[in-house]
């Protein structure tokens, strides 16, 4: 299925797990999946609004989330109400799986967000990486969880780089 198809887009639950417990389920429409990246649309589903002190995600904002079966990250494009782009907000993940209805992500802490001018690209919770004890339960995952932010870095510091990994 495709975004461009004409089949109706499909309700799926997003699932984020953090530390063996789910953080945050909400509901989003699957846009695609190819059999290795799942995208899909959801509105912000946190409480209320939620200063980064660099960007606002608020009521209203829509995320067109990216996700891949065999890639450590997922890509989130972050639109106000008015269909303003304010950026992309990236996390650090195991690879997804979909299975039925729902989407499970595990969150490794890892993220990276950038702005929508590319002025502004950051590394986000590295202290929180640091805190969760990876690198010593699962040394390998803690090294492809710190190879995916330096990718996602890369990609975010290049004109075009993350808009090449959606298309």
């Amino acid at each position: 299925m495709s975004a461009n198809s004409a089949e109706p887009v499909r309700p799926v639950d997003v699932v984020l797990v953090k530390a063996g417990r789910t953080k945050i389920r909400y509901a989003a429409e699957l846009l695609s999946d190819d059999g290795t990246r799942i995208a899909v649309r959801a509105p912000w589903a946190g409480d209320g609004v939620r200063d980064f002190g660099f960007v606002r995600f608020e009521a209203g904002d829509v995320f067109t989330e990216y996700y891949w079966r065999d890639r450590w990250y997922a890509v989130k494009e972050v639109r106000d109400r008015a269909g303003a782009l304010k950026g992309w907000y990236c996390d650090v993940t195991r690879p997804a799986a979909l299975s039925g209805a729902e989407l499970v992500v595990e969150d490794l802490d890892l993220d990276l967000w950038r702005s929508a001018d590319g002025t502004d690209v950051r590394r986000l919770d590295e202290d929180e990486f640091e805190e969760s004890g990876l690198r010593e339960r699962d040394p390998a995952a803690a090294g492809a969880a710190m190879a995916a932010l330096g990718e996602l870095e890369v990609f975010a510091s290049v004109e075009g780089g993350l808009e090449s990994l959606l298309a």
